[in-house]
């Protein structure tokens, strides 16, 4: 699943309807691996049912009622018994149930069930008249569900026909991870793996889409028809999918032999086309690097309008979905950075087709095995298609949003403990998906890519169709050569917290650097219990010297002494490829501060990181950053200078009521980056880098948050130009003009955005017009968004993101809103996001009062759902002690220039 980021072929593709093309009428599953005899659920892995039966087989036949919300299924599993018992538990949400009776396998013997519900629970137990004798069996049900309308289970997402602007309704599904249950009764844990076979009755001129091709299908009654899907590969219960609506399909065979597709709304068109283009390939590049070619005959990626506050991408075997702001290339609104985050939404998404679905952790403690991976090789494989994007300097990015929760001490371990739905919904973090990648690409490194990769080969054969365990693979690539591997990733993985790396002293002795460094830890709210607490890594370090060599070294018992044959600046994160923060001494910083220009951008971008993060937390004076952000060039690379300007709008930010220093801020800003602007000028130009078109919007951006008279007069009169032509902002460059303007609108131009919005038939556009709404500074005009949030005008699915942008400028505001209308805001909300809604919007606060607020909620609450404030009070009361600190150095540095 993705977390809320072109190989071009000229080949002429059509749409198609999957019943209509000939490689869809297939039925049988791919050959899995000669099974083991059936046994009970190892008492290693932790499950919520009893262990004394497992399915083999799910035939399921659904009928959605799409207008009513509603919906009737039957289902019948192949189980097997494993000990004489009256009742077979399994998980069950919202499900009511008709009639149940089990039969023997072969069919005899045919017995009533009486279903009681435990909503508590989220089960559902059969009871048997008289005791069942262990055995295979057949246990059959009927029963009803609810269709919902946020993401969770089967749900509804409303939307605007492309071309006429009608309402349309499309149903789709969302499992991950406890949400099976709320279409079928089932064993609904990630080591029940089973096959599934699903059968659809759905209107005749709607297309229907699941896991496997369509088998064949047949008329139904009252307009509808009757869909028979193949039979699934052996898989878990949170990776089946099924959708139907208004959909059209585009679609290719791919070099791998499986066809490729993107369903989505129709009108869609050649907005499926660059994804199209790019998941072939994405199949080839697995298939070789895993060893393993992809098993089934289609992968289809299909296009949800709306958006959730959860995810927004998953990775359902053979029919990954994607919300369409992330999926579809959409020339009137869709930004180079949102292109770019396509291709690795979907890089992502494919990798867990065999990271996650092909294998699949036992339990969800070792989620990172399913969300770090698809992470790392997203990136690995963008790199490879796409290395004019540079995707490896975004790996700074990802390690510092880990760092960001990692820091405190409310973190968490890579691999957790999970024992309730809560928990597991909480697991989707920083820590699970880039830390998790963070992690492995240090690993890689220390292994060498050619062990790692036959390691992974070694991992996935072993464990294909079946779950495993963290240390699975790291005893597969030992085994594949990289000794002492194991006991590194121990340390990453099974304690939380981030490694600091300081360099104690520095001394050239004949010709070369002798460097002493000690291993501590960085943390923002414990520091004073980090010495008697004393965590220890192992850390693999790659030293660069300034003239590009490199020496590979290990933190071993808290020390290392480092020699390297020049006596220049060092780096003693080369690359960026560990897991840890870097305190260099005042003389080596400036060291590096003096050739910083010559550094390696993703050793640029790794310093500013560290430095700040260092200075802000008060491990070193907000000069010793603010320097490297002064040194850095104006011709840098672009994700440098993004780098930069993030930096300055977070500088800006922190002075919000100190105009004068803001102005200063906003001046140095703008010396360090207008040059970039006035060489990228405002409108893209053709043929220029990708990479100049994102830094261009960043830059753009930037300024016009730091209130730069010129980008501000220019979004205006880009906005006026709407009046005479409603197309004049069309373009990659669209939401981000619209975006200034929205920060600063009068009432008047809320107005006009507002109408804007309404009249969109665009599901994407109306989607990123209303949340705009909500980032007005305005006090009253962010009263009005909130207040729209709450009618059925932005879609159920866009009103909770309104709420979140209102909270940027306004977070008390949002908290007060939230606290007042909490059971119809609730609605706006996956149910797996509802419990940390509020605590993001509480995190923008700079009012102290609200920790106390946040602290009386959170002690009604039960532990796992605690949680979520508990980080944020933990923020907040840093950034209460902290904040004076680092507004004084500031402004005694702005002095000191």
């Amino acid at each position: 699943m993705k977390r809320n980021t072109r190989h071009l072929l000229l080949a002429t593709l059509s749409s198609l309807s999957l019943a209509a093309s000939p490689a869809f009428a297939q039925d049988a599953a791919p050959a899995a691996t000669a099974a083991a005899a059936p046994a009970p659920l190892a008492d290693s892995v932790p499950s919520q049912l009893p262990r004394i039966a497992r399915p083999s087989h799910y035939d399921i036949a659904v009928a959605p009622d799409a207008k009513a919300l509603t919906f009737t299924g039957r289902v019948a599993i192949d189980l097997d018994l494993f000990e004489s018992s009256t009742v077979i538990t399994m998980n069950a949400l919202d499900l009511s149930f008709t009639g149940a009776s089990i039969a023997k396998a072969d069919g005899s013997d045919a017995t009533p069930l009486t279903a009681t519900v435990d909503a508590g629970a989220q089960t559902v137990t059969f009871t048997a008249p008289n005791t069942l004798a262990p055995g295979q069996y057949k246990l059959t049900t009927d029963y009803k569900g609810v269709i919902n309308t946020q993401a969770n289970g089967l749900f509804a997402l409303d939307y605007p026909d492309k071309a006429t602007g009608e309402p349309r309704r499309g149903l789709f599904t969302q499992f991950e991870a406890p949400d099976a249950r709320r279409f079928v009764p089932s064993f609904d844990e990630p080591s029940y793996k089973a096959t599934f076979t699903l059968t659809a009755t759905v209107p005749a001129d709607q297309l229907a889409v699941s896991n496997m091709p369509i088998a064949h299908e047949m008329p139904a009654a009252n307009g509808m028809k009757m869909v028979h899907f193949g039979t699934s590969p052996k898989m878990s219960s949170y990776l089946l999918f099924f959708g139907v609506g208004d959909f059209e399909r585009m679609a290719k065979k791919s070099e791998s032999g499986a066809e490729v597709g993107i369903v989505a709304p129709k009108g869609s068109g050649e907005q499926a086309r660059f994804a199209l283009d790019s998941l072939g390939p994405l199949l080839t590049y697995y298939g070789d690097y895993f060893g393993q070619p992809y098993p089934l005959p289609k992968l289809d990626n299909i296009a949800g309008p709306g958006q959730s506050q959860f995810f927004g991408a998953m990775e359902n075997w053979g029919a990954i979905f994607t919300f369409e702001r992330i999926l579809l290339d959409d020339p009137a609104i869709t930004s180079e950075a949102t292109r770019q985050a396509i291709y690795g939404v979907q890089a992502h998404e494919t990798a867990h087709q065999w990271f996650g679905d092909l294998v699949t952790m036992a339990w969800w403690d070792d989620l990172w095995l399913n969300e770090g991976f698809a992470s790392w090789m997203a990136t690995k494989v963008t790199d490879h298609y796409h290395p004019e994007w540079q995707p490896l300097l975004t790996r700074v990015g990802g390690r510092e949003r880990a760092m960001g929760l990692d820091a405190y001490k409310t973190t968490h371990p890579i691999l957790q403990t999970i024992r309730t739905v809560e928990d597991t919904n909480q697991a989707f973090d920083a820590i699970t998906y880039q830390k998790g990648e963070a992690v492995i690409s240090m690993l890689e490194a220390y292994a060498g890519e050619d062990v790692w990769k036959g390691g992974l080969r070694r991992y996935m054969a072993a464990h294909k169709y079946g779950n495993s365990r963290t240390d699975d693979l790291w005893n597969a690539v030992e085994a594949a050569g990289a000794q002492g591997l194991t006991a590194i990733a121990h340390d990453f993985t099974g304690q939380p917290g981030i490694p600091l790396i300081r360099m104690t002293g520095s001394r050239c002795e004949g010709g070369a650097s002798v460097i002493t460094v000690t291993q501590g830890e960085f943390s923002r709210d414990r520091r004073d219990t980090i010495d008697a607490e004393g965590r220890r890594w192992q850390v693999p370090m790659l030293v660069r010297t300034i003239d590009g060599k490199e020496q590979r070294v290990v933190v071993r018992d808290g020390k290392a002494l480092i020699r390297s044959d020049n006596c220049g600046a060092t780096i003693l994160n080369g690359g960026q490829l560990g897991y840890f923060r870097t305190l260099y001494t005042p003389q080596a910083l400036d060291a590096l501060r003096g050739t910083f220009a010559n550094i390696q951008p993703i050793d640029q971008l790794g310093l500013l990181s560290d430095n700040f993060a260092l200075a802000v937390a008060g491990y070193q004076p907000m000069g010793a950053a603010l320097g490297l952000l002064a040194a850095t060039p104006t011709d840098a690379n672009p994700y440098v200078l993004s780098e930069a300007a993030d930096r300055y709008a977070q500088l800006h930010t922190i002075f919000d009521g100190d105009a004068a220093t803001q102005a200063a801020i906003a001046a140095r800003g703008a010396a360090a980056l207008r040059p970039a602007l006035s060489r990228l000028g405002f409108d893209p130009k053709a043929d220029e880098p990708a990479l100049d078109a994102v830094l261009r919007a960043d830059v753009i951006r930037t300024l016009g948050a730091m209130g730069d008279a010129a980008v501000l007069a220019e979004a205006r009169r880009r906005f006026a130009s709407l009046d005479s032509d409603p197309k004049a902002l069309d373009g990659p460059a669209k939401a981000l003009w619209l975006g200034i303007v929205a920060t600063n609108a009068s009432a008047a131009d809320w107005d006009k955005l507002h109408r804007l919005a309404h009249a969109s038939k665009s599901t994407v556009e109306r989607s990123t017009l209303y949340t705009l709404l909500g980032s007005a500074k305005d006090d009253a005009l962010a009263q009005r968004a909130l207040a729209l949030s709450l009618t059925n005008e932005p879609g159920q699915t866009t009103s909770a993101a309104i709420i979140g942008r209102v909270a940027g400028h306004h977070a008390d505001a949002a908290v007060d809103f939230v606290d007042a209308n909490q059971a119809r805001v609730d609605k706006l909300i996956d149910a797996s996001a509802r419990v940390r809604f509020l605590a993001g919007l509480a995190m923008n606060s700079d009012d102290p009062a609200m920790i106390a607020r946040l602290e009386k909620k959170a002690a009604a609450l039960p532990a796992d759902v605690r949680k979520p404030y508990e980080r944020t009070i933990a923020v907040l009361k840093v950034q209460t002690e902290s904040t004076p600190r680092i507004r004084a150095e500031t402004r005694a540095w702005l002095a000191g220039k």
